[in-house]
C-alpha cells in the first residue's frame, strides 16, 4: 500500500489540485505539519488542499491549514451550509447578522472535546484562528459557482441599488453634457455627501448607464481612476 504521508506528502502538495489517488491516502500528523509549513511561506497564512476527486465533482471538500493572524473575510454560503472539523489547532468560528453584528461565537478544540460545527445555510460567518489549524471543510456547489458572497461585496450592491432607486437617480444620467461633466457633477455629488469614499469606474457605468471602457477612459485621463 503506498501511504502519502511525512516527505512523500511534501511532493504532492506542490499544487493545490490532486484529483487522483492511486491508493490510499493517509492524513497524519507530518502531512498536516507540511500543510501548516506550506501556510506560513504563503503571504495570506493560510494553505488549502483540494480532496476532491476530478474536476468534474462539483462540491467542495479540501482540507485548510490556518494561522494566527489570517484574514478571512466575513462571508456566507446562500445555496449550502458549511461544515467544518478541526483536525488539529484551536480556533473560533464566528457567526454574524446582516448588518455585520456578532451573534455567535463557536470555539473549537479538539482537546477540549470541541471537534465541529455546521455553519448554517446563508449564515455570516469567519474564523478566528487562536493557534495554527488544519480544518477539514465541505460545502455543496463549486467554487465560484456556489453564489458565496463578502458581506462588503452584499453592502456595496444593497447601497448601490438604494441609490438607483432613489428619484434622483434615473434622470441624472442624461441630464448633464458630455461624459466628462457627468463624471465631475457625480464625484461632485458623492463627496458632498460623503457617502462614497472611493468611487470606482464600475459604479460610474452604472450610474451613467455608460460602457465601462468608455468610463475608464475618460476617468483615466481625469486620473481619477
Amino acid at each position: 500500500m503506498n501511504v502519502i504521508d511525512g516527505t512523500k506528502a511534501h511532493s504532492v502538495m506542490v499544487g493545490i489540485h490532486v484529483y487522483s489517488f492511486a491508493s490510499i491516502m493517509k492524513i497524519n500528523k507530518d502531512f498536516l505539519a507540511h500543510l501548516l509549513e506550506r501556510a506560513v511561506a504563503n503571504p495570506r497564512l493560510r494553505q488549502n488542499y483540494d480532496l476532491r476527486t476530478s474536476e468534474g465533482d462539483h462540491s467542495q471538500r479540501m482540507l485548510n491549514a490556518l494561522l494566527p493572524g489570517t484574514v478571512v473575510p466575513i462571508h456566507r454560503h446562500p445555496q449550502s451550509t458549511e461544515n467544518v472539523f478541526l483536525l488539529c489547532g484551536k480556533l473560533v468560528e464566528v457567526v454574524y447578522d446582516n448588518e455585520g453584528n456578532e451573534t455567535d461565537r463557536i470555539l473549537l478544540d479538539p482537546i477540549a472535546g470541541s471537534y465541529g460545527c455546521v455553519v448554517p445555510q446563508g449564515a455570516w460567518h469567519t474564523v478566528e484562528v487562536l493557534e495554527p489549524s488544519v480544518i477539514f471543510e465541505a460545502k455543496d456547489g463549486g467554487f465560484g459557482e456556489d453564489g458565496s458572497e463578502t458581506l462588503d461585496a452584499f453592502k456595496a450592491k444593497e447601497a448601490e441599488s438604494k441609490k438607483q432607486a432613489s428619484p434622483t437617480a434615473a434622470p441624472f444620467a442624461n441630464s448633464l453634457g458630455d461624459l466628462k461633466k457627468n463624471i465631475e457633477y457625480l464625484i461632485g455629488m458623492e463627496r458632498q455627501s460623503g457617502s462614497m469614499e472611493v468611487i470606482t469606474p464600475l459604479y460610474v457605468s452604472r450610474m451613467l448607464n455608460v460602457p465601462l471602457k468608455d468610463v475608464e477612459k475618460v476617468m483615466g485621463k481625469m486620473g481619477v481612476v
